[in-house]
């Protein structure tokens, strides 16, 4: 019987990279956003609220990193019947808007990104551009 597992963790430099990338990528489509990065354990590692950007939206893209880091999945991918259960039985931490996507090394959740403050079709597409980003990051490095 094992006790412990091995495991990649996500750095603060690697969050910063994701977090840079989503930025250019905002900048590129004109959409201010906020843009959260948390670890694999929900943890917040990278924050920003880019000028312009919708102050209710620091929550959302919390929740959202959360949320694909949590489940793996990306957001906004529930069925509708069981978005709601999900944020009440979670007072409202995890959320089903889209904007999040899990960051994943080697198959192993590492964490999440979330974004926010556009349409969800501007939030998600900026979010798999840092994803896009980070991938690229890590098969370099690590080839």
């Amino acid at each position: 019987m094992t006790f412990i597992r091995p495991g990649f963790k996500l750095t603060h430099a690697g969050a910063l990279q994701v977090l840079n990338a989503a930025v250019d990528a905002a900048l590129a489509m004109g959409v201010p956003q906020c843009i959260a990065i948390v670890d694999e354990g929900c943890n917040l590692l990278a924050f920003v609220r880019m000028d312009g950007a919708r102050v209710l939206s620091i929550d959302s893209s919390t929740r959202k990193a959360m949320t694909a880091a949590t489940t793996g999945l990306p957001t906004g991918s529930l069925p509708e019947n069981k978005a709601l259960p999900l944020a009440e039985a979670t007072d409202g931490r995890m959320t089903n808007l889209p904007g999040g996507l899990p960051l994943l090394a080697n198959g192993q959740i590492v964490g999440g990104i979330g974004v926010g403050s556009g349409t969800s079709e501007q939030d998600l597409e900026i979010a798999m551009a840092a994803v896009t980003a980070f991938e690229a990051a890590l098969a370099k490095a690590h080839p």
